[in-house]
């Protein structure tokens, strides 16, 4: 018989586990994780098909509709805090209201909010039938609207008037079943775009090349000039910018076959232009990346690539992002950028955005895959770690806290952190062991407390800027543009020169290529805000805060250019496998190891991993590969159920964390590990094989 550990609110429940009735209705299931929810006290949304007769509902009660931009399908309500859910409950009673619910924000995230749609998204297991599925949903009062393409068993559902609880509260009451693997409501999240602009400093572009001066260290920019005497790009390789919008009419923009299927999803046309005061980020990033080289203004990494402005609704729905990469993956975008996350300090991918990540970065552009660059964040956190957090007014963070930016942890997804014209660390960029590359940026302070005065040295980003005097600067153009926002479009340019260069290279290529390729600065310095020193590199070649180093275009274009002439058919696979059987010890956190040694040192292209286990309870165990370099990668949760038997292959294509081992050396010792976390049962390994593409 198996144990089952006690419930944790801020840990992975296991499957049939009982979650305390007090907790169901305040753990939000996110991307394997479980956060705790709070309610926002003065306020709550509606969803209404006569936003009108919502509207006029509202003012007859003591409540205010707040306006909030991009969430037309959610109607925000503020009211007295005293009164909320007697208000709420009376505008439930309406004929005119199709559902109303709280708003939440997350625990630790204080300025965070959290909007839940009537949309929920569960995975069964493989075993569950789609009788046993549909009888599932009716309990729930569940209706399914379409299955989630790219994952087995796994489909979108919608609460129906039948339904007695919220998605939140059917999500934690279904993950608790033994048929259920995933259970995540839809929800709403505004973006957090990563850049504050500051005033002017100099204006001219040095990040792309510079021969020295006032503020610049030798070779703190990108050696474009040198890439743009192989190429400055090609119309034929499209960069989509997902932004707050992209002012299409500005001068850098221009030219014959430069904008492409643009697309405005927050207004639901095709002109995605700048209509609030704020709407000057996009036109930035947009420029940065692939402004026109038309003898005026800026000029963008690669001028000669297509523009595909995409405008977002400035929230990160489960709809609005599948909608999002369907369409570039759709009117062929090759690489994508995207200079924004979620507006909480933890944010894990849910499976449905997760699932589409993967599917453009493997589907897009024909098979080969879109290259998606992110950008890393400006709070100088981890983008997957923890903090201990101090001098936050009123405390409002203090401790040991969680930081999670689940774009960027990605591994289908390209993080990039900032440098400076000094070739040092940007104060504010965030950083973590998934940085891919940095880029170059502007220096300032961190996004969030404490307060450092400190001399932020270095020089800011020139870049287009919204037409007229509402952008960011009076002039068509900015000075002083920065943050990860500027150092994503940076990357995302070269990511297409390369692709200029090469276009049958894959989105997995073009990662190896700029990771290969990039510059090692070093920064021993210790950051002003917490002291922290991460700027040398570490086994593998990979720095916590630069990557894997600075982007070098020239290298990378080149190296694009060579790949083209070697053969696919030189690749070599290398095969081993380990025969010994080990008995894994009952209930016991250290486990067991098997390794292969392999003595190739060619980087990783591609890796299988071939486990077969004999145990009288699957579920009690996992099973994790561990590279030469020490990445270790999740193959197996306790996700098996009942089964004494595993005979399976693991693949980047199943289990995509397996991609943060490509560009390592293949040379060392391969280590599988396997724990068994409960008590009661036994089991055996009787073999495992890893076969390498170098």
């Amino acid at each position: 018989m198996t144990s089952q550990p006690p419930f944790h609110p801020t840990s992975n429940s296991a499957q049939g586990a009982t979650m305390p009735e007090s907790s169901v209705g305040r753990v939000l299931q996110r991307g394997g994780e479980e956060l705790l929810l709070q309610k926002v006290e003065d306020r709550f949304v509606i969803s209404a098909s006569n936003p009108e007769a919502a509207a006029n509902l509202v003012q007859q009660l003591p409540a205010e509709l707040y306006p909030t931009p991009g969430l037309e399908r959610l109607k925000e309500v503020i009211v007295d805090p005293a009164q909320r859910d007697q208000v709420m409950q009376q505008v439930r009673q309406s004929d005119q209201i199709d559902y109303a619910t709280h708003v939440y924000q997350l625990q630790n995230s204080p300025n965070s909010r959290v909007y839940l749609i009537n949309q929920i998204t569960v995975q069964f297991a493989p075993t569950v039938t789609l009788s046993a599925i549909e009888q599932i949903a009716t309990e729930f009062g569940l209706q399914q609207v379409k299955p989630i393409e790219g994952l087995a068993n796994a489909f979108v559902f919608q609460i129906t008037a039948a339904a007695t609880e919220n998605p939140v509260k059917i999500a934690n009451r279904l993950i608790q079943r033994a048929e259920v693997i995933v259970a995540e409501p839809n929800i709403i999240i505004p973006t957090q775009s990563y850049y504050r602009p500051k005033d002017p400093i100099y204006p001219k572009q040095w990040h792309l090349n510079h021969t020295g001066g006032a503020g610049l260290a030798a070779n703190s920019h990108i050696f474009a000039e040198k890439a743009w005497d192989i190429t400055r790009g090609v119309r034929s390789i499209v960069v989509a910018v997902m932004d707050d919008s992209v002012d299409v009419n500005h001068p850098d923009f221009q030219g014959v076959g430069k904008i492409v299927a643009p697309r405005d999803f927050k207004a639901n046309d095709f002109l995605p232009l700048p209509s609030e005061p704020e709407d000057n980020h996009g036109t930035a990033c947009a420029g940065v990346a692939v402004a026109e080289e038309n003898g005026n203004g800026a000029v963008g990494v690669a001028p000669g690539c297509a523009l595909m402005p995409i405008r977002t609704t400035g929230y990160l729905g489960d709809e609005d992002m599948e909608e999002l990469f369907n369409w570039a993956i759709e009117k062929g975008a090759a690489v994508i950028s995207c200079s924004w996350g979620a507006a909480a300090n933890q944010f894990p991918l849910s499976l449905r955005v997760s699932a589409a990540l993967t599917r453009t970065a493997t589907k897009g552009r024909n098979g080969k895959g879109c290259v998606i660059v992110f950008a890393a964040g400006n709070s100088n956190r981890p983008i997957n770690g923890k903090v201990n957090e101090r001098g936050w007014p009123n405390n409002e963070l203090s401790g040991s806290t969680q930081w999670l930016n689940g774009f960027a942890v990605h591994p289908d997804v390209i993080a990039v952190a900032a440098s400076t014209s000094l070739n040092k660390k940007a104060a504010y960029s965030n950083w973590g062991t998934e940085i891919a590359v940095c880029a170059p940026s502007n220096n300032a302070p961190a996004m969030v407390p404490p307060d450092v005065y400190d001399d932020y040295a270095g020089l800011g980003i020139v870049t287009t800027d919204r037409s007229g005097r509402e952008g960011y600067d009076p002039s068509n153009f900015t000075s002083d543009f920065g943050g990860t926002s500027s150092a994503c479009p940076v990357v995302a340019g070269v990511a297409a020169l390369v692709l200029s260069a090469n276009p049958d290279l894959t989105a997995t290529d073009v990662r190896q290529i700029l990771q290969q390729t990039a510059d090692k600065i070093v920064d021993k310095d210790p950051d002003p805000q917490l002291g922290l020193r991460k700027g040398t590199y570490e086994t593998g070649g990979r720095s916590e805060w630069f990557g894997y180093g600075k982007v070098n275009a020239f290298k990378a274009v080149q190296a694009a250019v060579q790949r083209q002439a070697v053969a696919v058919a030189g690749s070599r696979q290398i095969r081993q496998a380990n025969s010994t059987s080990i008995e894994i010890p009952d209930y016991n956190p250290q486990g067991i190891t098997s390794s292969i040694q392999i003595t190739e040192n060619s980087p990783v292209r591609d890796l299988q991993v071939t486990v077969a286990i004999e145990h009288s309870f699957m579920s009690d165990l996992e099973i994790s590969l561990i590279s030469p370099s020490g990445q270790t990668v999740l193959l197996q949760g306790r996700t098996l159920g009942r089964r004494n038997m595993l005979q399976t292959t693991y693949s980047p294509q199943s289990t995509p964390l397996l991609k943060r081992c490509f560009n390592q050396s293949a040379q060392g010792q391969w280590k599988l590990k396997v724990v068994d976390y409960a008590q009661g049962d036994t089991g055996t390994l009787k073999n495992w094989e890893l076969v390498l593409k170098v």
